[in-house]
């Protein structure tokens, strides 16, 4: 389970940074193709997003990780880039 957790954390970190690199760079210069990839990507965080957050209680509620560990993953998932520090010192 700690694996499909990595993975997941993996995904939802890129998935943050594909969102917030559509937001940043192609709102401003490419107006058209900002429009086109928004709801995809979006919808991809999302559904990832939630996927992190069950694994996360999940795996709490397996004590396979303590409260500390919960509580940082938890925050971290909405930090861009927390997720990678999150899988490389935790997991």
């Amino acid at each position: 389970m700690i694996k499909l957790f990595k993975i997941t954390a993996f995904l939802e970190g890129v998935s943050l940074l594909a969102l917030l690199f559509n937001m940043l760079v192609f709102k401003p210069y490419f107006f058209d193709i900002y429009k086109q990839l928004l709801f995809p990507i979006g919808m991809g965080h999302g559904i990832l997003f939630v996927a992190y957050v069950f694994l996360l209680i999940y795996l709490k509620a397996l004590d396979t990780i303590n409260w500390k560990v919960f509580f940082i993953s938890g925050i971290a998932s909405l930090i861009p880039f927390g997720t990678f520090y999150i899988e490389k010192k935790y997991f």
